[in-house]
């Protein structure tokens, strides 16, 4: 079934808050390259905010693929497994301006929900979806709380 919000589950994932407890969760974010290959990157919850269920707002590292192909497309699509089920999130993404006094520097855009689509199969439940272990959390998740606010302003 296609939606045109997050369900209330991916909401509270990316509230940006409660990082700490959120710090083992990631997510897929799909762009294509100009050679209409699919790309893939993971983002995680100290790099995207949920203002609401149908806004976003990223942050991304600069020079990299996926910058370069959502400046280019205005688009992609947020993969993300929780409540047992696969969410696909189709967004329209806008960059915003840049900082100048920005802790650190990213690029960053606003993104309208286009479309969401939840997966679950009959006969199998999804336990887990992309699970990470950071090496340095204390530093990690201050510099998450840290994009978090600045992608508010």
């Amino acid at each position: 079934m296609n939606k045109q919000e997050l369900s209330p589950e991916l909401y509270q994932l990316l509230n940006g808050k409660n990082l700490d407890a959120k710090q083992h969760e990631a997510m897929m974010l799909l762009t294509v390259t100009e050679d209409l290959w699919p790309h893939t990157a993971m983002i995680s919850v100290g790099e995207i905010i949920a203002t609401s269920p149908t806004q976003l707002r990223l942050a991304l590292w600069p020079a990299t693929t996926t910058t370069a192909n959502i400046i280019r497309t205005g688009k992609a699509t947020l993969v993300a497994f929780i409540a047992g089920k696969a969410h696909y999130v189709r967004l329209s993404l806008q960059r915003l301006a840049a900082l100048s006094h920005a802790k650190h520097k990213r690029e960053r855009f606003a993104a309208s929900v286009v479309s969401v689509r939840e997966d679950v199969a009959k006969y199998a439940g999804i336990t887990s979806g992309v699970r990470i272990e950071l090496k340095d959390s204390i530093s990690v998740i201050k510099r998450w709380e840290e994009t978090i606010e600045e992608l508010l302003r």
